[in-house]
């Protein structure tokens, strides 16, 4: 039978492929006769014949624009696939140019895989930027702003100007000098003063929208809708930093600090008058520095004692992320004993009395005084699962620890209150630990202790000894740049002059890097830092409720008072699943404790790759060598829809 110049009686068709060129070729059309017995390594080995053009056609591969997807498995025929003669073609790079805006917002323009799962893609781009432990960050689409698309053709001269070309900076092919010379660019940022204003910035970093605009992980970027010089974001989607060293990772915390800044600056997450005149000091400290510094060059670095390499990268990698063990040495499980003063909202005790606390194991006993401490106590808090919020206010010498305990009916508080900083900083680092199920004989007790120390010092608003009060008339500053708009409100540009420089005189020692990682070190101590929010609605409730995300918990959160009911954590996670037909996540506890929800704000998938990308991330070692177990990442982390 003949029909449109076709011989379907003989089992075969004419098929449309569509050939993309490089950026300024002409696009080609050609019709190839097949079969479907055709496999799609023969499919494209006809069409280059056709096409008679003496290129390299090896990066390019097939696109099926109705099924968005690619044709990879060449071995596979059109039958496998079920390509028919109505399917439309586009025989294309695999490897197009892609718009980035870092963390810092600068943005950049690089090459990246349009057809591997954004995972790789991202390990791509890290590569390229000399940015380990790609697996902590991802991509994310830009707010969508009808406005600014309008005047897009306007001003695309103007900005294409501020984009770094990645692919022209070293030539192709030169990798290494690519990954240096974004080195240089990258890491020497000096950070611009935008004024906050937040309707410009917004779009960038709206808070609670971000979570629901982040690209899946188990999809390439072209099944995903972007095409050729499409603006993205990469962002530190994972907020658990593995192995964070000055020595390697310059450009890494600098993208990390970036981001941090603009979570505050922003109001993204919470933080007192207190922590921002710190954070605000430290801005101002790194901003000064980084006009004034030089390119790093390792080169001219002399060679120090491996002990002592060992050593110095123990103490500059944040606490938590390396290598936590039980101190060889130790015999006894440590404990801590002193007088606190406690408060129970919830109970008669309205005010805050003394009592004799023992911090034993994982859990807190009280007594009535020091005597009484070898009979029963008052009460027992076993901190497991707890939650622990600093209540601290270091300039009127408050320094307080609420602690939210699991109950089976939500979260019982408990507020005790330290004499001093030292003993503050002993309890806080107890209790953190003992909330991951960790007694005070972890190494890591002995470094919690120190960085809170170190963030209370920071948090000072007194002048070392022996320093002069800062002349606040000789000093030019932009003090707006370093606060979140609600302080350029509250205060007079003098006003908050005169605080950032008194904060300043505490932190004018520390190196440009040094700053940097005590900004990131300070704000990973923030009560809401690396929780993701998500209004869902729990199996047999008939209101929406709020879910915390964090590294290594879930949080039920009420929507009306914006208090934790109950806390899961990962590590007693037996198994979850995800209900796609209709849309539900459901997760065993130990204790045979089950929960289940529906996702109100955003895909159940979103929430499902955070939960299995926290536990991905859990299982990495020092001794892995940076090697990514992409398999498993793809087990956890992937939709079987």
């Amino acid at each position: 039978e003949f029909q449109g110049g076709s011989f379907y009686g003989h089992n075969s068709w004419d098929l449309l492929v569509q050939v993309d060129q490089r950026e300024g070729d002409e696009t080609m059309k050609f019709k190839i006769r097949v079969k479907g017995d055709l496999h799609i390594g023969g499919l494209m080995l006809k069409l280059v014949e056709k096409i008679k053009a003496p290129q390299d056609w090896s990066d390019h591969a097939l696109w099926w624009e109705q099924k968005n997807s690619w044709l990879l498995k060449t071995h596979w025929t059109l039958d496998k696939y079920g390509v028919q003669a109505d399917a439309a073609l586009r025989f294309t790079p695999q490897h197009k140019a892609l718009c980035l805006v870092l963390p810092n917002m600068k943005t950049i323009r690089l090459t990246v895989t349009f057809s591997a799962v954004v995972f790789k893609a991202v390990v791509e781009i890290c590569r390229a930027l000399n940015i380990r432990r790609s697996e902590e960050l991802s991509l994310l689409k830009p707010m969508d702003d009808s406005k600014k698309k309008k005047k897009k053709d306007k001003g695309k001269e103007e900005a294409e100007d501020d984009i770094i070309d990645m692919d022209n900076i070293s030539g192709p092919g030169a990798n290494h000098c690519k990954t240096q010379r974004g080195s240089i660019h990258l890491s020497m940022y000096i950070p611009k003063c935008f004024n906050l204003n937040l309707q410009v910035q917004m779009h960038v970093c709206e808070p609670g929208v971000r979570v629901c605009r982040w690209l899946d992980s188990s999809s390439s970027l072209m099944e995903q809708g972007i095409q050729e010089n499409d603006r993205l974001l990469l962002r530190f989607k994972y907020h658990c930093f593995f192995d964070l060293n000055p020595k390697y990772d310059a450009v890494r915390i600098t993208q990390l600090y970036e981001q941090a800044r603009w979570s505050i600056l922003l109001e993204e997450i919470e933080c007192t008058e207190e922590e921002m005149l710190m954070f605000a000091s430290l801005q101002y400290h790194i901003c000064k520095l980084t006009m004034s510094a030089k390119p790093v060059d390792h080169s001219d670095e002399p060679e120090i004692d491996e002990v002592e390499a060992a050593l110095a990268h123990l103490e500059t990698t944040l606490e938590g992320r390396s290598t936590d063990r039980i101190l060889e040495d130790i015999t006894d499980i440590p404990k801590l004993e002193d007088t606190l003063k406690l408060y129970r909202p919830k109970r008669l005790l309205r005010t805050f009395k003394d009592y004799w606390f023992v911090f034993r194991d994982t859990s807190i006993s009280y007594y009535k005084n020091k005597e009484s401490a070898n009979g029963e106590p008052i009460e027992q808090l076993h901190l497991r699962g707890c939650e622990v919020v600093p209540d601290v206010n270091v300039t009127e010498k408050k320094f307080g620890i609420k602690l939210l305990l699991p109950v089976a009916d939500g979260m019982n508080e408990v507020y005790i209150r330290c004499e001093n900083e030292t003993q503050y900083a002993k309890w806080k680092a107890a209790c953190i630990l003992a909330s991951k199920g960790k007694t005070m004989a972890y190494s890591s007790y002995r470094t919690e202790v120190k960085n809170i120390q170190s963030f209370l010092q920071m948090k000072s608003l007194a002048p070392p000894p022996g320093q002069a009060s800062p002349d606040v008339d000789s000093m030019e500053m932009n003090a707006e740049c370093f606060v979140s708009p609600r302080y350029t409100k509250k205060y007079k540009a003098k006003q908050l002059t005169t605080r950032i420089l008194e904060a300043h005189q505490n932190i004018s020692q520390l190196s440009l890097m040094d700053a940097k990682m005590r900004f990131i070190q300070a704000w990973q101590s923030l009560p809401e830092f690396g929780i993701t929010y998500y209004i869902v609605r729990f199996r047999g409730c008939k209101k929406d409720e709020i879910l915390g995300v964090s590294n290594n918990r879930l949080i039920r959160i009420d929507m009306s008072t914006r208090l934790p009911l109950t806390t899961w954590r990962f590590a007693n996670m037996k198994q979850w699943n995800v209900n796609w037909e209709i849309r539900q996540v459901a997760i065993e506890f130990d204790q045979n404790v089950w929960v289940a929800f529906t996702c109100q704000s955003c895909d159940c998938r979103v929430v499902h790759e955070y939960i299995g990308g926290y536990i991905f991330l859990s299982t990495r070692a020092k001794d892995q060598n940076e090697t990514l177990d992409e398999e498993l990442f793809r087990k956890l982390t992937g939709g079987q829809e």
